[in-house]
């Protein structure tokens, strides 16, 4: 029996609320892997928001590439792992990408109050969204077994 998820499971899987964690592949070390938030529509395209300079922007520009798996974190564990190029890293916008990610993550109020509090500071000046395609996947489903 097999505990991969069906195409569909995987999508509205990685539609539901989890921090994913983000590997970019880095010469000479292992990858940068860190947590993110991102937003993911079925069928499209998996977007993410960084500091235009940021060193995860610098090795997304330089790798063209990246992975990002989600999980559970109670039993019945399940993780959907999806990795693929980089279609674009544009300027992100306040409304279409930065006030929905708050938004999904920590709720109406305290994402609109987090974006006005970070409007100003450093590291989300010149954000930057960056989209990937999904290519390859890997999924498990312990439900499953």
């Amino acid at each position: 029996m097999s505990l991969a998820m069906t195409k569909q499971e995987r999508e509205t899987f990685l539609t539901e609320l989890h921090v994913g964690i983000m590997s970019i592949p880095e010469q000479g070390r292992g990858p940068l892997t860190v947590p993110i938030w991102y937003l993911y529509e079925p069928g499209g395209e998996l977007r993410v928001v960084t500091g235009r300079t940021s060193r995860k922007a610098q090795l997304l520009q330089h790798a063209g590439r990246f992975s990002l798996c989600v999980q559970t974190e109670t039993s019945p564990y399940k993780y959907v792992s999806v990795e693929g190029p980089v279609v674009a890293i544009e300027p992100a916008d306040l409304e279409r990408d930065r006030r929905p990610l708050a938004r999904r993550y920590l709720g109406e109020q305290r994402g609109d109050r987090y974006i006005e509090n970070t409007r100003g500071e450093p590291g989300h000046v010149g954000n930057v969204v960056v989209r990937m395609r999904p290519e390859r996947w890997l999924t498990v489903d312990y439900a499953k077994a």
